[in-house]
């Protein structure tokens, strides 16, 4: 019998739904926006329901997961498919990291911090935008309810964590 994974527990620690599908960050530019994968092609037009959902007059970066829910989960071979379809009606966008706004570097900030900033700008917007809400400390019944509905799993990180730093070349200052 193999080990079974564990999430780490006790206080200090947040844990995220982990979701199928592709990594991207979202450059808002008073209104206008632009998609970027983790290779920093421009997938603006591709994610363009997305893009056009960004209304916010401010200046940010948000990180997050591009995804289609299939079946009551994330299932990147539906994206995968509606991306080959120029389809997008499905597509959702998970934000669960800020890293700039106005200005302001918000990647030395803790975690829960950047959560919070977060949190009240995606709650400004309308599907297809969501917030990636956590929960805090024992991430165990998460892990248990990720597993039960065959997610992906979970992922857990430090609340008061710092977003690592990123090299320039994958930050496109919006500023």
């Amino acid at each position: 019998m193999g080990k079974t994974p564990r999430s780490p527990a006790g206080e200090g620690w947040i844990h995220e739904i982990k979701y199928d599908g592709y990594r991207v960050q979202i450059h808002v530019d008073r209104g206008a926006a632009k998609i970027l994968t983790r290779n920093g092609h421009d997938w603006t037009k591709r994610f363009s329901a997305i893009a056009s959902a960004f209304r916010l007059k401010s200046q940010t970066i948000f990180a997050g997961e591009v995804v289609v829910v299939h079946e009551g989960r994330t299932n990147f071979s539906e994206l995968q498919a509606d991306l080959a379809k120029g389809r997008q009606e499905r597509m959702l966008f998970y934000a669960f990291d800020i890293l700039f706004h106005n200005g302001e570097d918000l990647r030395s900030k803790p975690q829960l911090e950047r959560k919070g900033v977060l949190k009240e700008l995606i709650d400004m917007l309308d599907p297809p935008v969501l917030y990636s809400d956590h929960l805090e400390g024992d991430g165990y019944e998460l892990f248990e309810a990720a597993a039960r509905l065959n997610y992906e799993g979970i992922v857990s990180k430090r609340a008061d964590a710092r977003r690592a730093a990123v090299a320039r070349s994958d930050v496109e200052e919006v500023c």
